[in-house]
């Protein structure tokens, strides 16, 4: 697949990465020469320094030939430019990164008119996956697939846990109805995808895929306890902040939102009736007790300063929260998730850099995550008649040991399966693997 990337930003640069795993014909445009530097020397992609919605440098990309133009700098009006003239210049399918949320949210509006396929709002996003972590507060890694017929859940491995120091098979046994699987492990710095003779070791990190029901089975398991969020503390009124809080507000959750700018903070106080919105500022941790932090269930930091939201967080951690969230745009910071103390680290950039590598697969893949701070992937497959794992065992199957079946769904219900499951026509296989074995995987299917 010839791909044509506009913007070596983080999350250009990041699917660039992504997608040269996969043997893809990547291009990647960029006006400033310094950021194509390091893409050009460490990756197998060839680079173009210019103006993205020069209808010349285009051309010089071969334009003509990609089959998918994707418009991810830092400017909204740039990415939709670029994407209307990369269609207009015989790309097959173009999407674009916008920073206005109303553009997905509004219907009236048809981009498609303009030869614009798909729009990916990261600020969407990180709201959908903030909201998604509140909701299971007592884990990591949260996905959802097919609106929860499977759910990824993580968590850290204590002594507290039932099956620390047991196999994987051993483990089920506690549970012979089982309603979870592990699918991925982090130790220290290597990342495992466990088979039934792994030992679950202290200190682990450990993804699970759950059915519905499965939570609770994977809390007694780990010794965890099921906590309620009902009181948050958001720092930072930006559109990110806003939109958590109008979510969380829906869900009858108690909402404080502590905003540093006061026409902003006024015109949140006026927009968002159900939220008490604070002028101040949060890293005055003087004023975040005033404020009753000691209070809340959860706090959540998406201000536009990775390290205002990390120190904040931090702060909010030392006062017993049970839930902290920071939003970061460093991906060095991003990669501190398991030992910074912070509950949970989220980089929107990634977000969108994921769920925009879900167009370009030659399977029919329908979703895909990165498992955070993990060299791992989950994607999800439409299994059709040709496929090469379509009427057969799952045990008579030759997968690699760098990648597990994590779960099927079949007619909207969520299964997790064992050797003797039979795959058939149209089942929806979720799949776990190492990021260098994607492209053995897609060929199975």
């Amino acid at each position: 697949m010839k791909i044509i990337i506009a913007g070596s930003g983080e999350v250009g640069s990041h699917l660039a990465k992504l997608l040269s795993y996969e043997s893809q014909e990547i291009t990647l445009i960029d006006s400033n020469d310094e950021k194509l530097t390091f893409p050009n020397s460490q990756l197998d992609i060839k680079v173009v320094q210019g103006d993205c919605t020069s209808i010349s440098v285009l051309n010089n990309a071969n334009i003509s030939e990609s089959d998918l133009f994707i418009g991810v700098t830092a400017s909204e009006s740039i990415n939709l430019t670029a994407c209307y003239l990369a269609k207009q210049l015989g790309a097959k399918k173009t999407i674009a990164r916008i920073s206005n949320p109303e553009l997905i949210q509004n219907e009236k509006v048809d981009f498609s008119a303009l030869g614009i396929s798909e729009l990916v709002s990261p600020e969407l996003l990180t709201s959908k996956e903030i909201k998604m972590v509140i909701n299971r507060a007592e884990f990591t890694d949260p996905f959802e697939f097919d609106d929860g017929a499977l759910i990824t859940l993580g968590l850290s491995a204590t002594h507290t846990s039932t099956f620390v120091g047991k196999t994987v098979v051993e483990a089920a046994e506690i549970f012979p109805e089982t309603h979870f699987f592990p699918i991925s492990i982090k130790r220290e710095d290597k990342t495992i995808i466990p088979r039934g003779d792994t030992v679950f070791h202290s200190g682990d990190h450990i993804v699970f895929m759950t059915e519905p029901g499965g939570e609770e089975e994977l809390l007694k398991l780990s010794g965890q306890n099921n906590e309620e969020i009902k009181n948050v503390m958001i720092l930072g009124g930006g559109r990110v902040g806003k939109k958590v809080a109008e979510d969380l507000g829906l869900n009858n959750i108690n909402v404080k939102l502590v905003e540093i700018n006061k026409e902003r903070a006024e015109e949140l106080a006026e927009d968002l009736k159900d939220c008490l919105v604070i002028y101040g500022d949060g890293t005055n941790s003087e004023l975040l007790e005033e404020e009753n932090l000691d209070q809340m269930d959860a706090f959540i930091a998406v201000t536009g300063d990775s390290e205002t939201n990390i120190m904040s967080s931090l702060i909010a951690k030392s006062k017993g929260i049970l839930k902290t969230i920071a939003l970061v745009d460093n991906l060095d910071y991003y990669k501190l998730t398991q030992i910074s103390g912070i509950d949970t680290l989220i980089n929107k950039k990634l977000l969108a850099a994921d769920a925009i590598s879900k167009h370009v697969h030659k399977a029919e893949v329908v979703a895909i995550s990165q498992l955070n701070n993990m060299d791992a992937e989950l994607l999800e497959f439409v299994v059709n008649e040709d496929s090469k794992v379509c009427n057969k065992i799952i045990k008579d199957l030759e997968f690699p040991r760098c990648a597990i079946i994590s779960g099927v769904i079949r007619d909207g219900k969520g299964y997790i399966v064992l050797g003797d499951f039979k795959i058939l026509s149209q089942d929806r296989i979720v799949v776990c693997c190492l990021n260098d074995s994607i492209n053995k995987i897609e060929k199975l299917f």
